[in-house]
């Protein structure tokens, strides 16, 4: 480098000075990128090895109390029965956590970037299509899950919804311009699916008792928050959930999993479409509050 170009040089810069050193430098980091990818998979293949281990420890110990409950009632006769009966609860819970174990963990950071970038790419749609604020669950045709409901962001202030057979197309083009808007598949859906098939006494179509039963499904079943409380703050149609500990972030984007399972659960439950609202709370109630509401028959 010549001396003219070493003075026109800025003081301190770091760009490298020549193309053989700019080559190295995208090299070097290539190289650190890779051992990165690697350190990283080697992680999560040691999180499902210790996953799957700590199952099998289970499945060891509840044989173990099954074996020695039965070799126990063989061995006293006048407690047989009690034994027996714990001997053969042991063992049946052995074998489930045996053969049930899952072979795949997804970790949450997984679970947050994978819906973080579709709840981006449905943000600038509602945005570019200047769409309204508005998010309504709405019963629609029917899916192969068995769930009808639909995201119906309406593309007027003053709308109207639209027949379920409208909502089959993602773009809600009606002659009646307010029932104009995008109809989107949720993220609550599969999830509102594989829930209410583990309900053991069916689904409640009652707001109070319905919301007590979504809210142990997010937090027992799918652990997508940490606690979930619900209060019917309105006897005309409104039920809200004070949500602390969300899974996979910030719960006031578009159908972020945790609203969009109410939504969805509620709509259903009820049979009849419902306006959810999800907004950062104030206090030290919770960390997210969502609020269904839906018009009562008349």
């Amino acid at each position: 480098m010549s001396e003219s170009e070493a003075q026109d040089r800025p003081v301190g810069s770091d760009e490298p000075e020549t193309e053989a050193e700019a080559t190295a430098e995208a090299s070097e980091l290539a190289a650190q990128v890779d051992v990165l990818q690697e350190e990283n998979q080697r992680l999560r293949e040691e999180y499902a090895r210790a996953r799957r281990t700590q199952y099998r420890r289970t499945a060891l110990a509840l044989a173990a109390v099954g074996l020695l409950a039965t070799l126990g009632g063989v061995a006293l006769p006048e407690s047989r029965t009690v034994l027996f009966a714990l001997g053969g609860t042991g063992l049946f819970a052995a074998a489930l956590t045996r053969y049930l174990t899952p072979e795949q963990f997804i970790s949450a950071s997984v679970g947050e970037g994978i819906y973080g970038s579709l709840a981006a790419t449905e943000a600038a749609l509602v945005r570019e299509l200047g769409l309204q604020d508005e998010r309504l669950y709405l019963p629609g045709p029917e899916t192969p899950n068995g769930v009808s409901i639909r995201l119906f962001v309406p593309q007027q202030s003053e709308y109207t919804h639209p027949d379920p057979s409208a909502l089959d197309a993602v773009f809600v083009l009606t002659d009646n311009e307010a029932e104009r808007g995008v109809a989107l598949h949720p993220s609550g859906g599969p999830l509102f699916a594989e829930f209410r098939q583990t309900l053991s006494g069916g689904l409640a179509d009652e707001p109070v008792t319905l919301a007590t039963q979504l809210a142990d499904g997010l937090v027992e079943q799918f652990e997508l928050a940490q606690s979930v409380t619900s209060d019917r703050t309105d006897g005309d149609g409104q039920v809200t959930f004070a949500i602390n500990g969300s899974t996979y972030g910030a719960v006031d984007r578009i159908d972020h999993p945790v609203a969009s399972f109410l939504g969805v659960g509620t709509a259903a439950g009820l049979d009849r479409a419902v306006t959810v609202e999800t907004k950062a709370a104030d206090g030290d109630r919770a960390d997210y509050l969502v609020t269904c509401s839906w018009e009562n028959h008349t």
